[in-house]
């Protein structure tokens, strides 16, 4: 099966965990991927069909990268398309919890579809992302949006503050890109 029949089938079985009605396009993958500038480390939450999968691996070859997908039967075809990424199907928040310990700049790339999730999968993984990002120094997140404002709520007194990076006209529907990260000294 492609990757476009295969994404519309979950769309349509599964809209709270797809999010979309349509990949990702170029040109939000290829801003997603150049927002990880100086990752030494990539972990891809939500990869989908891997539309911004293979951005990130045009942009940053030689950078580690771990996909991460809930769905079985598009985690398999991630596995098949991009045999030199680690694959996993599993929840974001049980991911990142194992990958607490990795050492470096970590940067998280997301598609997480924050505002269609379960109330309960959408809080465990926005507690998990902060939590991940809090451990270590320079750990950020990049995530998109289909609306104009922050992808999720932050926990309160939480160190860390969202930043809008771009607006990404091209693509259906249009995608706001953020970044979540320490919030500078003052």
């Amino acid at each position: 099966m492609s990757e476009l029949p295969a994404f519309m089938m979950l769309a349509l079985s599964r809209p709270s965990t797809v999010g979309a009605i349509l990949p990702s396009s170029r040109r939000l993958a290829e801003t997603m991927a150049r927002a990880a500038h100086g990752a030494q480390h990539i972990i891809e939450l939500g990869a989908g069909t891997g539309a911004i999968t293979a951005a990130l691996r045009r942009r940053h070859p030689d950078v580690p990268l771990l996909a991460v997908e809930l769905e079985p039967r598009l985690a398999r075809q991630l596995r098949e398309r991009f045999p030199t990424v680690e694959v996993r199907a599993a929840a974001a928040h049980v991911v990142l919890r194992e990958a607490a310990g990795l050492p470096g700049q970590t940067m998280l790339v997301s598609s997480l579809p924050f505002r269609s999730l379960p109330p309960r999968l959408r809080l465990r993984s926005s507690v998990a992302i902060e939590r991940f990002l809090t451990a270590q120094p320079g750990r950020r997140l990049v995530q998109y949006s289909y609306v104009p404002r922050e992808p999720f709520p932050l926990r309160p007194h939480s160190p860390l503050r969202w930043r809008r990076l771009a607006a990404v006209w091209g693509n259906a529907p249009p995608a706001w890109v953020w970044e979540l990260s320490a919030a500078p000294l003052t």
